[in-house]
């Protein structure tokens, strides 16, 4: 078991009652459940994991009080994989290729994550929970591929991949704002709107169980500080130009830590209201990130994110790319602490699952249930993890990581025990392994595609 406690062991009875099928369990008041997701958020890039730039006090408190993981890895190395993982607990891959990367708003604007997908909101409105979506899609753009037909009560936000911070206006030059499933523009910053949202959401609900998605845009790009201009306007293309106004691009840091700063208010104002409202005892809130960040962008943009020691960034499959900050808090229930154990955002919709009360046994997941590791601090079981982008394959298995193109030209094999960085390639010395890795993810790979096609039009 790879945990630090600093509180007392739970009685028996608590454990009995938050991850047990029994009678006690079904007694139990549903806990509310607060899911905020920072967009391209790298693993170093708030205080509580080693920052020196950013200023991040609310998440630095919910790491203090809660459960810090420092092994958890997004579903996919780029957005809408990983939210796509996040809702259905099942790796993407399993809803088709389009979701090797991210939907594209040209290409790909009437495609999204299938109507015959089961998402989370969709199990805990069948629990009785009000369920709210604020912020970032990115898994349709189409209204009959939104939040509100994938069982989310409402939803406000964006239903694009990024948008100006300020107007709003989409890659495409599109206006961008929604409510529900109309356009309803708004005047204001993004990141403060969404939070705004989120408090009406938590207030309207405050005496019945909620489930709170609250998928940030920050810190994406357009790379803007609440006080940095706004750039686009609707009816022009910014795919050439989507980064925002950056006087200096060898720094983007200032800006992005403008960001930053704004998405730790949010979390502040959210923990905050759920105090005031006297639901902090029975309301998990988890924090994490869809990605790891950019450290670069093209041929210009420098200093941009931090992924701590792990090599890669955004796109790649290197470590860098998928390992992402994520937090767990629930005061008297979760020990404040740090666990190096290996998670997945596919463990997110089981975990909910079952402190909601429902049955999914019969749900086809990826991903497992988190609660003897939260509230025991049970290690989890040994487990194979998995990555497909257009271009390359990643496997996980222990502290051994494949990182392969998918033409298998060329093929590298870590062990992040004693190579955390994946800078030693150990595929000559252990060619055995490598082939049972390589041997595995080709396994996953066709029942992923197997899958994938009962999702086909």
């Amino acid at each position: 078991m790879n945990r630090d406690f600093s509180l007392c062991i739970f009685p028996l009875v608590l454990v009995w009652t938050l991850v047990s099928g029994g009678p006690v369990a079904a007694k139990a008041e549903p806990p509310n459940l607060v899911l905020i997701v920072a967009d391209d958020l790298g693993w170093g890039d708030l205080g509580c994991y080693g920052s020196e730039i950013n200023e991040t006090p609310h998440l630095d408190a919910l790491a203090a009080g809660g459960l810090r993981f420092t092994d958890f890895h997004s579903g996919g190395a780029m957005c809408s994989p990983t939210r796509a993982s996040i809702l259905t607990g099942r790796y993407p891959q399993a809803f088709g290729e389009i979701f090797d990367g991210a939907l594209s708003g040209t290409t790909q604007r009437e495609l999204g994550l299938p109507l015959g997908s089961v998402t989370i909101a969709e199990v805990l409105r069948e629990q009785g929970y009000a369920t709210g979506c604020f912020g970032k899609w990115h898994l349709g753009y189409e209204p009959d591929l939104f939040p509100t037909r994938q069982g989310f009560d409402v939803f406000r936000g964006l239903a694009s991949g990024d948008g100006d911070y300020h107007t709003h206006i989409d890659r495409s030059g599109n206006p961008d704002w929604w409510s529900d499933e109309e356009l309803a523009p708004e005047e204001g910053y993004t990141t403060e709107l969404l939070t705004r949202h989120a408090l009406t959401f938590i207030e309207a609900n405050r005496d019945r169980p909620f489930f709170l998605y609250l998928p940030h845009l920050a810190i994406h790009f357009p790379w803007q500080g609440p006080d940095d201009p706004a750039q686009r306007e609707a009816g022009k293309s910014w795919h050439e130009d989507k980064w925002g106004i950056i006087p200096d691009p060898e720094n983007v840091a200032p800006h992005v830590k403008a960001m930053i700063a704004s998405l730790d208010a949010s979390v502040g104002k959210i923990v905050a209201a759920l105090r005031d409202h006297g639901l902090e005892k029975n309301t998990l809130v988890v924090f994490t990130s869809d990605n790891g960040g950019y450290l670069t962008y093209g041929k210009k943009f420098r200093n941009i994110s931090s992924n701590g020691p792990w090599r890669g960034q955004k796109t790649e499959v290197y470590e860098g790319g998928h390992r992402v900050p994520t937090l767990f808090s629930w005061p008297g229930r979760i020990e404040a602490g740090v666990t190096n154990d290996l998670a997945h955002t596919n463990d997110f919709f089981p975990t909910f699952a079952r402190l909601a009360g429902a049955d999914f046994d019969a749900l086809p997941l990826d991903g497992i249930d988190l609660s003897l590791l939260l509230f025991e601090g049970t290690a989890l079981p040994d487990r194979p993890l998995f990555w497909r982008t257009r271009t390359h394959a990643a496997m996980r298995e222990g502290p051994w990581k494949l990182v392969a193109t998918r033409n298998r030209k060329k093929a590298e094999l870590f062990h992040l025990g004693d190579n955390p960085g994946e800078t030693t390639d150990l595929s000559t010395e252990n060619p055995d392994r490598l082939q049972t890795m390589q041997t595995a993810w080709d396994q996953w790979n066709r029942e992923m595609n197997q899958t994938a096609a009962t999702f086909s039009p």
